[in-house]
């Protein structure tokens, strides 16, 4: 607990006066406040670094493209390895795990060390790697890298500790599992062919001992070859030549009979009594022709010959096989039990299936019940049991891909109500024809936490589908889908080309999220300009959309004399065209023209039957204008209590009432200043070849160097007077930190060796900008980054028409980046356009001589600037809903480095100040007329706390560059901090953690910060990740509690923790992967069957492979790389006490069980001797005195 009381001196009380300001404007009683200095708040900061740490929590999601699969039949344990390098296992609901091989190498092969809690894994890069799979979060214990040969099989028999390895170049190794060395014993591939075969046999493709003999290796090669090693022998029984090339081979459980499957689509059935041919050749899905010979059929990849009790018909299942006259069927499993032949047809190419079986005993009837395939991009459990073969529901959140996600959005510490009312509407709309039994995938135990708090993750998709899921307890499951195209009417044929400029495939892309879990009202931003306002109902209704639309350009006249640039406030009328019309652009006479004053697309104009849940209320669609599309919205905020809908683009912004269904402000960007703009922008007289009439800057003569500039962020680099220290401090004197003031003209001046003005974007705004700063590398300008960035195409005026050169050939110019005056057509004149890059609604003081709060507008720009935007609400219920609002731009205006992200308001005493919201109700339920239906309103007032600590509050804003905090009315700056120099932020947060706040920002360069409130204290500085993918810096956010989320791929969710009180109770919020389990007893085979049936249960491994009989393997064949800790290290970690002594007590019932079954044989032998005695005795009796001629 420390109080934090800085002073600097000189430090003034209150900002100069604003000569920008209008007091006209301002109505609120009352003197100024006086604002406190830091000494007088004496605010207690509780957060220190110690609060903070970085972790992975858990991941959501299909893994991405999947290579691998494997199953434990005891544990009922899953594993999936993918081509990145990570594993994904999974048991029963909540038991998801998420490992990844630090070399990233993708996994070639996966093996459960059946029952015994660990999985070994064959990457690409030739590593073996054994995972103790018995501690919640798996660590490897051993690696073993090949150094001279290429890993192509692995092959794990039940209950062994030796695994045979099979490798490229045909040869065969074993490697001892608990000590992960290399035997002496290796089968080299010319011992296992013939000595007159002249070719090489290929890569091994199959590996696994008879089901009847443990002592018998069967070897399959790539080019049809098999050979039946005998390991004690150490040389062939036989080996089979076959004319097609070998895939998988299955065995039968008796060990007599084998089935394989070859590359032109056929199916051999081979009887080890006679290996000279096959008895049986299928093509399950080749017809005969005409000529007799069977059409031609692609390869099955993958064949399981599976035996059943109940039916003396074997179960064969395998994957592709399907003749290549069939162009465009999709990927194939069939499902062959007698002469019944299913084939289930799958959305995505198979990677890898698996038949569940009852018994982990390949020499006792399987008895199969279920198959699991993996997909390319899904997960299907297909239920055997059942003669229609339904599939499973899959309790998992893999469909999270369904169509690409666009953005997120991640709140914690929801309203407890709102998650069980989600997923009762989403439960009416879910699938039917699923098995009825239990999941099979049932491993681990997992219980919830004792921290649980409701959460929710919102994904935006690329089809226009919303999906809210129930994220509580580390968990993801759905709740609810939201389909957003159906408010629009289908485009026809003629009018697909209206957006097909702006967006090509997608023109229903979700852009941005903005929901009030208090009121339930859900609003979201489309890709092709339009926001759409959901309510939230339990019943249907019966009711029309409202369609509003919105002209928001920004475009001056060519002025000449400097005395003509004021710019007074344009207010719109209420239809939202612009009352003043602008002069055509020079290049409006193009075919394109008569594309005016037209949205995207067709809002439906009928009444429309909605189901519960949410319900489309309100359209708000930008224009055409002049034959250009609208600019994407950048920025969107909306306000239940107020009713309040506000949006903005690079053009401008846009302020919308909800409730009378009215615009109530159009402006562009530059008209809000009026004459408070703090950087005076004259526009340019008329010059040669002007193409552009969008620059609004002054370019200075001095030459700057490039490299110079690719120093800096890609944002705006003006210099603004801002201290810029890289440490938080309190402003020093002498600087005006409110424009308007003494410094104020100085901010338009460029003096010797300043860098000229030059504007960019953020990240999240969807404007190009200018190229580029080594941050981006990879990217060929900023414009390139910020188009991977929103996925789309991005589009600005300029570019439209302009089309005397190539793209390259605008790239190059742009990287020129020449300061002569006469290229007046440079990308800097192009791209002047100031966006709204952040909005947000609260309760503040619109100027410094207001005296209480009332609703406000705050604004930021990318240039850095924050505008105050007061707002006159009527209190009444009745008179809210007719009497207008009125909105007064008053010229207050804040400036910081950097497009501003984020704003946040705390009270004097340090905590959040929410903003006020409405109370949901349901508007289409039955009238109660005991229960009047009026509005009810949720008021944080910054002054309701505020008896000790004086009037007013603290605003905290966050650009791309650094933070500032103000206080208010006075707008003094208390705190400022330079959040990053070489990079940029990307996203930031006032998020609330251990019961305090402070602001979280993401950057560019992959790092993690958290600053304390109000000082802005460095608290965590991580680099966690570099920014690979933009994918990353388009779906990164924060939320309370110490949690963010992000896109780690295409397919997956990762969600992370930045709270050190998470990373401590994360073990207990995890599942448990390994429960101790009892071996399944083999079935017991009778005393004559296992007599006769030969030597398969006293072959002992040991004593072939061990040193003591095969010898060292040599040193340069591979590498033994040990784990973190060791085996010994891992266990006792892994399984503590309790952990040991159920092993223990599990080792002791199964030593007692097998003592058991041992008296019980012996019990057998004695009375089958008493038995064989007694007939003997008896047979010598009856024939004692017999004579030999009368035998």
């Amino acid at each position: 607990m420390k109080k934090f009381r800085r002073v600097i001196d000189g430090l003034t009380t209150s900002s100069p006066v604003n000569p920008g300001g209008s007091p006209a404007c301002g109505s609120a009683a009352g003197t100024p406040s006086t604002a406190p200095t830091p000494r007088e708040l004496e605010i207690q900061e509780t957060l220190m670094s110690e609060h903070f740490q970085i972790c992975k929590t858990v991941r959501h999601g299909f893994p991405y493209q999947p290579t691998a699969l494997a199953f434990d039949p005891v544990q009922k344990i899953l594993a999936i390895g993918s081509r990145s390098g990570g594993v994904r296992l999974l048991g029963r609901p909540g038991v998801d795990c998420h490992c990844q091989h630090e070399s990233g190498a993708a996994v070639l092969q996966l093996q459960f060390l059946i029952n015994e809690g660990a999985l070994v894994t064959a990457c690409a890069d030739d590593t073996l790697h054994l995972w103790n799979l018995r501690q919640r979060r798996p660590a490897i214990l051993h690696s073993l890298k090949f150094n001279r040969e290429r890993i192509t099989f692995c092959h794990l028999p039940f209950q062994s500790k030796w695994l045979y390895v099979g490798t490229e170049r045909g040869n065969t190794h074993i490697v001892n599992i608990e000590s992960f060395v290399l035997s002496g014993y290796v089968i080299m591939w010319n011992k296992a062919i013939e000595l007159s075969t002249k070719t090489h046999p290929g890569p091994v493709v199959h590996l696994s001992d008879s089901p009847k003999d443990e002592g018998k290796l069967l070897i399959g090669f790539e080019s049809g070859t098999i050979v039946m090693w005998d390991l004690r022998a150490k040389r062939a029984d036989f080996r089979i030549y076959y004319d097609e090339a070998i895939h998988s081979v299955s065995w039968h459980h008796e060990g007599r009979q084998f089935m394989c499957s070859h590359s032109d689509g056929s199916l051999s059935m081979w009887n080890l009594r006679n290996t000279a041919k096959p008895f049986q050749v299928t093509f399950p899905h080749g017809k005969t022709q005409r000529d007799g010979r069977k059409e031609s059929c692609k390869p099955i990849l993958k064949v399981e010959y599976k035996t059943s009790r109940n039916s003396s018909e074997a179960f064969v299942v395998f994957s592709g096989g399907l003749s290549y006259d069939k162009a465009g069927r999709r990927p194939t499993l069939t499902i062959m039990h007698g002469k019944a032949i299913t084939v289930l047809e799958m959305d995505y190419p198979i990677v890898d299936f698996i038949v569940l079986c009852d018994t982990p005993y390949l020499n006792e009837v399987q008895e199969p019940y279920a198959v699991v395939v993996l997909l390319e991009k899904d997960f299907v459990v297909v239920d055997l049991t059942q003669s229609n073969f339904p599939i499973f529901e899959n309790p998992y959140p893999m469909d999270v891909h369904e169509s690409p996600v666009t953005c997120t959005a991640y709140f914690a510490d929801c309203p407890p109500d709102i998650i069980p009312i989600l997923y009762s509407i989403g439960a009416k709309h879910k699938k039917t024809g699923y098995s009825h039994k239990e999941w099979p995938v049932s491993g681990g135990t997992w219980t919830v936490g004792s921290q649980t708090y409701p959460e929710i993750i919102i994904t935006g998709h690329a089809d226009g589908s919303i999906k809210f899921w129930d994220a509580t307890a580390i968990t993801l499951q759905m709740l609810y889908k939201l389909k957003t195209s159906k408010v629009f009417e289908k485009p026809k044929t003629g009018d697909v080309g209206r957006s097909a400029e702006l967006v090509e495939e997608d023109p229903y892309a979700i852009q941005m999220i903005s929901w009030c879990p208090q009121s339930r009202i859900f609003c979201v931003v489309g890709i092709s300009a339009h926001v759409i306002l959901y309510r939230f109902s339990k019943h249907d209704a019966n009711t029309t959309i409202t369609s509003l639309e919105v002209r928001l350009q920004c475009e001056m006249e060519d002025v000449i004399s400097p005395s003509d640039t004021e710019n007074t406030p344009c207010f719109s009328d209420p239809s939202g065209h612009s009352p003043q019309p602008q002069p055509p652009s020079p290049r409006s006479n193009t075919p394109d023209s008569v594309r005016d004053s037209i949205p995207c697309l067709k809002v439906k104009d009928r009444m429309i039957r909605m189901p519960p849940g949410y319900q489309a209320e309100l359209v708000v669609q930008l224009l055409w204008i002049d034959g250009e599309p609208p600019q994407q919205i950048t920025s969107l905020d909306l306000n239940s209590a107020y009713g309040l809908l506000a949006l903005g683009n690079c053009n401008g912004l846009a302020v919308v009432d909800y409730l009378q269904k009215t615009i109530l402000l159009c402006m562009s960007t530059l008209e809000l200043y009026g004459s408070a703009d703090p950087f005076q922008r004259l526009t340019r007289s008329p010059r040669k070849n002007r193409q552009s009439t969008s620059g609004l800057t002054e370019l200075s003569d001095n030459q700057v160097s490039l490299d110079l500039e690719r120093s800096k962020s890609p944002t705006s680099d003006h210099v603004n007077g801002h201290c810029t220290s890289p440490t938080s401090q309190p402003c020093p004197t002498g600087r005006a930190r409110v424009p308007g003031g003494s410094e104020g003209p100085r901010l338009a001046r460029r003096g010797p060796g300043r860098p000229p003005f030059r504007k960019a974007q953020s990240a999240a705004c969807m404007e190009v900008s200018l190229p580029v700063s080594s941050l981006t590398e990879g990217y060929p300008s900023r414009r390139a980054m910020l188009q991977q960035l929103h996925g789309v195409s991005m589009y600005s005026h300029d570019e439209h028409h302009i089309t005397t050169y190539s793209w390259s050939e605008r790239e190059s110019r742009e990287n020129s980046f020449s300061r002569s005056r006469s290229s007046s057509v440079s990308s800097i004149d192009r791209e002047t356009k100031e966006a709204v890059t952040t909005l947000q609604f609260a309760e503040s003081y619109g100027r410094k001589s207001d005296a209480l709060p009332m609703p406000c507008l705050w604004v930021g720009t990318s240039l850095g600037l924050v505008l105050i935007i007061p707002l006159s609400i009527p209190l009444d219920e009745q008179e809210r809903q007719e009497d207008p609002i009125t909105l007064a731009p008053t010229g207050t205006v804040l400036m910081l480095k950097g497009s501003v992200l984020r704003f946040g308001f705390l009270d004097c005493g340090g905590a959040v100040i929410n903003s006020p919201y409405e109370v949901w109700r349901d508007q289409h339920a039955p009238d109660d007329p005991d229960r009047p239906r009026k509005r009810k309103l949720v008021n944080f007032s910054p002054s309701s706390s505020q008896e000790a600590s004086g009037d007013g509050h603290l605003a905290v804003v966050c650009s791309e560059k650094q933070a500032k905090v103000f206080f208010m009315p006075s707008q003094a700056c208390l705190y400022v901090h330079n959040i990053t120099e070489s990079s940029f932020v990307l996203r930031a947060d006032v998020v609330s953690v251990c019961n305090s706040v402070c602001l979280a920002c993401f950057c560019a360069n992959g790092h993690i910060m958290t600053l304390s409130l109000p000082s802005l204290r460095p608290l965590l500085d991580v680099s966690y990740l570099p920014l690979t993918d933009m994918r990353i810096a388009r779906t990164f956010c924060f939320t309370n509690g110490g949690q963010a989320l992000y896109l780690c791929s295409p397919t997956e969710i990762q969600r992370i923790t930045y709270s050190q009180e998470m990373c401590d109770n994360l073990q207990e919020m995890l599942g448990e992967l390994f429960t101790p389990i009892e071996t399944p007893e083999a079935q017991n085979r009778g005393f004559l069957k296992g007599f006769f049936s030969g030597n398969a249960q006293t072959f002992d491994r040991e004593e072939l492979f061990g040193e003591a009989a095969a010898g060292k393997a040599s040193r340069s064949l591979a590498q033994h790389i040990p784990g973190q800790g060791g085996m010994e290290g891992m266990k006792a970690a892994a399984g503590g006490v309790v952990g040991e002594l159920a092993r223990a007590r599990i080792a002791l019932d199964e030593r007692g069980q097998r003592l058991g079954e041992l008296e019980e044989r012996t019990a057998l032998m004695m009375t089958s001797a008493e038995t064989f005695s007694k007939h003997a005795h008896e047979l010598m009796l009856k024939c004692k005195d017999k004579k030999w001629y009368q035998f």
